[in-house]
């Protein structure tokens, strides 16, 4: 009898402290969702979160549900019910399980748990950001950098990679029992806790500015380089670098009514190991004229008018920020996330550097903005037109991301949104939908018509948007979250990161700039 009375003594004591636990937490969520710190839907998931998964719907929204306390033991329970103020994200399928919904029909689709991906996966994603085809301009940013430039690479890569991961570690926040906890979803959840309270909205506002000039960017250079590689690929065809840039715009236009992007993933990994054979043919060709490299003309000083440029595209060609709170949030073990980027831009760096470096040695004086021009014309019109290929195949995942920040921020904002939503009641794209698509192609194409220089754009943009996404943006949300918790080397890296990335962007911006001024006003067509 006395050890009966003890036990349920016990489980009437348990489950009092359970209750109150679990209270305590509601109050710390709310107070943390009052404060801004709660996640919004945002676009930055669409990219790379995952191998089979790149048709995620952001019009859907997060999965939230409110935390309900658990009855314990069998004999007693605590004040259960409803808890209120206290609302988590079913990311990591710890939360309560989601049976019906609310008015007792079957269970909502987006309540099933989503797959993870492994530490491999998530590492071939981002080793598809860092090392696609922008990698063909590194040879022309050794011409005006010589050794500085290859030492740059690797700085650079080491600099990717910390901003990386001090990105990722502000998205989380200590608990009361001193446990990390994922409070934010997305680089823009970041931004907006460190705006927040006056401006709460600021923050997200300026990176998905800074988002969308970037994938626009983006497809603007894959145009421009399109053109560029077919017009070089068949000098003697009466057809000039603009009109095949119009023609590869042709075969993007229906681009303009995808709604996923699972017919273009299936192509991901064909591209992708398309561009590595190209790229070991490249090297290929220049080892067998290895005997006539030219290491004289690498040399320890710098153009000072072009060098700049070259910063901003080896800093270009490094930029997967944007993507990766939701590959880390989409990880198994996101412990992992770490080790992955330290092997991924290991090998980015490694890569990199021996390509641009053998490159160079082969053209020195010669090397063209895009390597592959350099090639002689049989071999480059067989890698040229499988370079186009990649190109085109690739244009749609930057221009859906594109797409889908649009729509959110001015068709599908809940009440704040400016214009109606672009889909009906049946998921269809109604007219203005298609027409912002369909302008978005065009303006692709006016720019890559206009703007037909594959470097100076290259660069402008890495010193525009990728310094700050890559550089100023997380090391100055680091010190503004976490500035309590920071030893005195990690401030030290982040200011010295944070100055050297502002000289770096402006001074790239201005040349590039002047650049594409001169080339306007001698009317220099590549």
């Amino acid at each position: 009898m006395a050890t009966l009375i003890r036990s349920k003594i016990s489980n009437k004591l348990s489950n009092a402290a359970t209750a109150v636990s679990n209270k305590s937490q509601a109050k710390v969520s709310g107070m943390f969702a009052r404060m801004g710190f709660q996640a919004a839907t945002d676009d930055e998931a669409l990219g790379f979160a995952a191998c089979d998964d790149l048709d995620y719907d952001h019009r859907q929204g997060m999965q939230m549900d409110i935390l309900t306390s658990d009855e314990m033991g069998g004999e007693g329970s605590g004040d259960g019910g409803v808890l209120e103020g206290d609302s988590h994200y079913q990311r990591d399928g710890t939360g309560p399980p989601h049976s019906a919904s609310k008015d007792g029909g079957p269970t909502n689709e987006l309540t099933e748990v989503k797959p993870k991906i492994t530490a491999w996966e998530a590492g071939w994603n981002v080793t598809n950001a860092i090392q696609g085809m922008f990698v063909l301009g590194l040879p022309y940013a050794i011409l005006h950098g010589g050794y500085l430039g290859l030492f740059l690479i690797i700085f650079a890569a080491v600099v990717c990679c910390y901003t990386g991961k001090i990105l990722i570690s502000c998205l989380y926040e200590e608990d009361e029992d001193g446990q990390l906890v994922r409070v934010r979803d997305s680089y823009v959840d970041i931004a907006n806790a460190c705006c927040a309270p006056r401006f709460p909205s600021l923050g997200g506002h300026i990176v998905n500015v800074a988002q969308i000039i970037e994938l626009v960017m983006t497809c603007i250079l894959y145009v421009v380089v399109s053109g560029n590689l077919m017009y070089n690929s068949f000098p003697n065809m009466p057809i000039s670098q603009k009109s095949w840039a119009i023609i590869a715009t042709a075969a993007l236009l229906p681009c303009a009514f995808l709604k996923n992007l699972k017919a273009v993933s299936k192509f991901s990994l064909l591209c992708t190991l398309a561009h590595f054979v190209i790229n070991i043919l490249v090297i290929a060709y220049c080892l067998s004229r290895a005997r006539d490299w030219a290491w004289d003309k690498v040399k320890f000083y710098i153009d000072v008018k072009k060098f700049p440029i070259s910063i901003g595209i080896i800093v270009f060609s490094y930029t997967s920020q944007i993507f990766l709170p939701s590959l880390e949030g989409n990880m198994q073990k996101p412990s992992e996330f770490h080790c992955m980027m330290n092997w991924t831009h290991i090998a980015a760096c490694i890569l990199k550097g021996l390509f641009a470096l053998v490159a160079y040695l082969t053209w020195a004086d010669e090397t063209k903005e895009v390597i592959t021009d350099n090639l002689p014309p049989t071999i480059r019109a067989v890698v040229n037109i499988f370079l186009v290929a990649k190109a085109l195949l690739s244009y749609p995942l930057p221009f859906f991301a594109a797409v889908e920040v649009l729509e959110k921020t001015f068709f599908q904002d809940g009440g704040r949104a400016y214009f109606p939503d672009c889909y009906g009641g049946d998921g269809r794209l109604k007219s203005w939908g298609l027409t912002l698509r369909c302008s978005l192609v065009v303006f692709t194409l006016l720019m890559a018509i206009y703007v037909p220089h594959f470097a100076l754009l290259m660069g402008l943009t890495g010193s525009l948007t990728g310094a700050g996404l890559c550089f100023l943006l997380p090391s100055l949300f680091h010190l503004k979250l976490l500035w309590r918790k920071l030893l005195w080397h990690q401030v030290f890296f982040d200011v010295a990161i944070f100055v050297i990335g502002g000289i770096c962007s402006i001074s790239g911006f201005i040349h590039s700039m002047e650049g594409l001024i001169e080339a306007f006003k001698y009317n220099i067509e590549d």
